[in-house]
């Protein structure tokens, strides 16, 4: 209890400051064209390192957490020099390309607004090969249960992050918003670095690289096609009104950060435990476990969606309903949050089932049954946008949230843990 309230804490603290840098930059600009450049310039890095990343963590945490100490560090510094490496070589080449595919994004951008796009897309292609280092520190850290110091790094970036924004903004304008955001991730990856421990030469052929590989491969296939859902995002709401794709993305990032809170201070810690039970052949409490994880998820984020129906719009309003954000503006953000109820339960809840899928070995379900979903989703999607706008498209997506955790579920408790346990 003490450790998931420490995580909790911490976590909280990484996303009020997270959304404080957000509040300072919506509240000096207002709602319009800079940031809707701003975030439509995040999307292609942001879906990249999701994907990898995403991979990268659910793989490596339950890989590494069974490993002795030399084989551990030979590995890790395997996975931090190989996607460290990887990631720049790709940053690279989107970055001289930014010029033909970023203005493909956002055809309903006007012509200034492509090419501040692109600018913001480059810049915020260097915090992309940052990243992509600290999902495998962040891997490290959590493989070893060492927990409070990869989630106390990111609070500290995230300080002196805005303290520099304040000073910037009203200088440089929105550009010094995404090179905070690049400095942000580059101190994180300083104070995550000393986790590595001492210099060990990788054994790029070990065991654990081929095992890696092969429980990523699934994954990665399979993301690049369903995590691509933030560019369909980026692409219908460019043809909105101006703001539009802003607040969309707001919606969509406090619905987010706030998930972040509860998968740091619930999903996290769990992964080791489970893999472990799994390697154990236990799995009474490998269930019992996953399903009071999965209860304390719906009963935390249900509790905040009521709040958010009785005083959301209020809080909305004292809390970014000022500068360049008007009355309009909070108001459709807050039917927007009230649509994307499935992004936030489901989406939430979904983070706990999917982990018990990877801590059971098992990449290859969860991918497949959304790949199966978002095929169906995509479409639907378009559809119910071109006649009802952007809260047509937060109750699609809502939708398609609570299915896909429907499905795992029932996979899980019919299928996969049954069969796991009959094989014991």
């Amino acid at each position: 209890m003490g450790l998931t309230l420490t995580l909790a804490l911490l976590a909280g603290s990484n996303i009020l400051l997270t959304l404080l840098i957000q509040w300072y930059v919506i509240t000096k600009l207002g709602v319009g064209i800079e940031t809707d450049a701003l975030f439509a310039g995040m999307a292609l890095p942001q879906i990249i390192l999701s994907i990898v990343s995403g991979s990268l963590t659910h793989v490596l945490v339950p890989l590494l957490a069974t490993e002795d100490e030399g084989d551990f560090g030979r590995n890790a510094w395997g996975f931090f020099l190989g996607i460290t490496g990887l990631f720049t070589v790709f940053a690279l080449l989107l970055y001289l390309t930014a010029g033909l595919w970023v203005p493909l994004l956002v055809p309903g951008f006007s012509t200034e607004g492509r090419a501040l796009t692109v600018t913001l897309t480059r810049i915020q292609l260097v915090s992309m090969v940052f990243t992509a280092s600290v999902s495998v520190l962040w891997s490290i850290y959590h493989a070893r249960q060492r927990f409070v110091w990869a989630e106390l790094s990111p609070v500290i970036s995230n300080l002196v992050a805005l303290l520099l924004l304040i000073k910037l903004l009203p200088v440089y304008g929105v550009a010094a918003a995404a090179w905070v955001i690049v400095l942000r991730t580059a101190l994180q990856v300083g104070w995550l670095v000393p986790g590595l421990g001492r210099w060990q030469r990788p054994e790029w052929k070990s065991p654990a690289m081929r095992e890696a590989w092969r429980r990523i491969r699934p994954l990665l296939l399979g993301m690049s096609y369903y995590r691509t859902d933030p560019l369909v995002d980026r692409f219908l709401t460019s043809m909105s009104p101006a703001g539009g794709l802003s607040l969309l993305y707001i919606g969509q990032q406090i619905y987010g950060v706030a998930n972040v809170v509860i998968e740091k201070a619930i999903a996290a810690p769990m992964v080791p435990l489970l893999a472990k039970l799994a390697s154990a052949g236990d799995w009474t409490n490998f269930r019992r476990n996953y399903r009071k994880r999965l209860l304390a998820m719906l009963g935390l984020t249900l509790t905040g969606y009521a709040v958010l129906l009785w005083r959301g719009e209020w809080i909305l309003n004292l809390v970014i309903g000022r500068g360049g954000v008007t009355v309009g503006n909070v108001h459709m953000l807050w039917w927007i949050l009230v649509a994307l109820v499935g992004f936030f339960v489901c989406g939430a809840s979904g983070q706990i089932t999917a982990t018990t899928f990877y801590a059971m070995g098992d990449t290859r379900t969860p991918t497949r049954l959304s790949i199966w979903t978002y095929s169906i989703y995509i479409p639907v999607k378009v559809i119910v946008f071109l006649h009802y706008g952007l809260i047509g498209l937060a109750l699609t997506t809502s939708i398609y949230i609570a299915v896909n955790l429907s499905l795992q579920i029932f996979m899980l408790e019919k299928f996969s843990i049954p069969l796991k346990a009959r094989m014991k």
